[in-house]
């Protein structure tokens, strides 16, 4: 991979004017990158020349900001579905920029891009230390959220009419199509305005970040789940535990929680097949499972397994393809199957999704988001826009938005991630020969 195939350069508002007056910090400068591969073998064809290195700028403090803190107004919206952390963020970037920057006028959009696109003051709320002091510990957003798009030209006219210099997007793939649609008609008007986003998916699935925040604790959660449907298959002879988790596209959740919870006998994803019947088919597989050890335990990604559901190409608020219950439809799968050999099975269905969509941020996440709000703030306060945080070898990175949404992350059926799973489950190959 080269940086021909894809941009990343970040976009600047303009010079900057102004000291920032943040004290005993290590300040970045723009010229400093990490790199996207730090494998030797890349990194040999760097050092004698045989390809330019592929390299992000590196996040953090500048020593001179573009916006005078004392005449900035921020604001901050949460869009898509719930996400532990989501709390976490909002606070973190309200403290920074009225302790660090002293930028006393902060606002939060309610419900989304429906409240950016409230053409009234109902819209929004004014966001202060104090309104967030306790927020750090509580699942969900204090902004609320909403799904769908809303009218580009009118939000960005809201943006105006409130004299807002600097917007924190928080969201997924969606929300960050419509933030990269918001940075594109703040050009075309020749605005000033600061557009930073800090990507929410559950399903780590953004491209060139190693994480993102709510995936750790949504695992972490999961494993309960499995840990519970364990329990439940161990209680009855020929037991099946099945646990639908989130996924749309990526298993990584699923992959996760099935190595954290090492009870896990299939774990399905959407980045491989599997067959239903046949020698090698997932029922047999199931039966063989069953007769050998009692009890089995499936955990399921919801994205996995959607050739054997039609749904018309059907499309949620946001776009995005709806998908069949893949949980539902196994569950049915096994139940008709063992009744019709006549094995006696007991099958436990748990789908714990919107439980671990709410859940606070554990801890270590915690720290996580308050380093992404952090450095999202510096970005933005230099001037940087149309660019979202990530992390990446372990380096806080700027990514520009149209970048990092031209692709997904995937689970790779070859790499390590895939091959700890197989070794953990024993499952094996599930698709038949020919």
């Amino acid at each position: 991979m080269d940086n021909q195939t894809f941009n990343t350069n970040v976009k600047s508002l303009g010079p900057a004017k102004y000291l920032s007056p943040l004290e005993h910090t290590i300040f970045i400068d723009d010229c400093m990158r990490i790199l996207y591969s730090v494998a030797i073998n890349d990194c040999e064809k760097y050092i004698d020349g045989r390809e330019k290195p592929v390299t992000f700028e590196q996040a953090g403090p500048r020593k001179e900001i573009f916006f005078n803190p004392h005449e900035t107004r921020c604001a901050i919206v949460t869009c898509g579905g719930l996400c532990p952390g989501l709390n976490n963020v909002i606070c973190s970037i309200v403290r920074l920029l009225y302790y660090g920057y002293g930028v006393k006028d902060c606002i939060g959009f309610r419900y989304g891009y429906k409240g950016l696109a409230a053409n009234d003051d109902s819209g929004y709320i004014n966001l202060t230390p104090d309104v967030v002091s306790e927020i750090h510990t509580d699942g969900g957003t204090i902004l609320s959220s909403s799904r769908g798009p809303q009218d580009i030209g009118g939000m960005v006219d809201n943006l105006v009419r409130l004299n807002v210099d600097i917007l924190f997007v928080l969201g997924g793939d969606g929300t960050m199509r419509g933030a990269l649609d918001i940075v594109k008609e703040v050009e075309k008007k020749g605005l000033k305005i600061s557009v930073i986003g800090i990507p929410k998916t559950i399903d780590n699935d953004i491209k060139f970040i190693s994480k993102s925040f709510g995936f750790e604790t949504a695992f972490s959660s999961a494993s309960e789940a499995i840990h519970s449907a364990h329990t439940e298959s161990r209680g009855a002879q020929f037991g099946i535990g099945l646990v639908k988790l989130m996924g749309r596209h990526s298993g990584f959740i699923a992959a996760n929680a099935s190595l954290a919870q090492k009870d896990v006998n299939f774990c399905l994803i959407p980045e491989i097949d599997f067959d239903l019947t046949g020698e090698k088919g997932l029922l047999n597989q199931l039966r063989k499972r069953l007769i050998a050890r009692d009890h089995a335990v499936i955990v399921v990604a919801e994205g996995a397994g959607q050739r054997f559901l039609d749904q018309d190409n059907k499309t949620d608020e946001s776009g995005n393809k709806k998908l069949g219950d893949i949980g539902v439809f196994l569950k049915q799968q096994f139940t008709e199957y063992f009744d019709d050999i006549d094995l006696p099975v007991t099958v436990k269905y748990i789908d714990p999704s919107y439980i671990i969509r709410a859940v606070p941020a554990i801890p270590a996440e915690r720290v996580f988001c308050g380093l992404l709000a952090n450095n999202a703030v510096h970005a933005a306060m230099a001037g940087k826009t149309g660019t979202i945080i990530g992390i990446r070898n372990n380096m806080f990175i700027h990514v520009p938005i149209g970048t990092a949404i031209m692709e997904r992350k995937h689970v790779n059926p070859e790499g390590n991630l895939w091959q700890c799973v197989l070794a953990s489950t024993g499952q094996g190959c599930l698709v038949n020969d020919g």
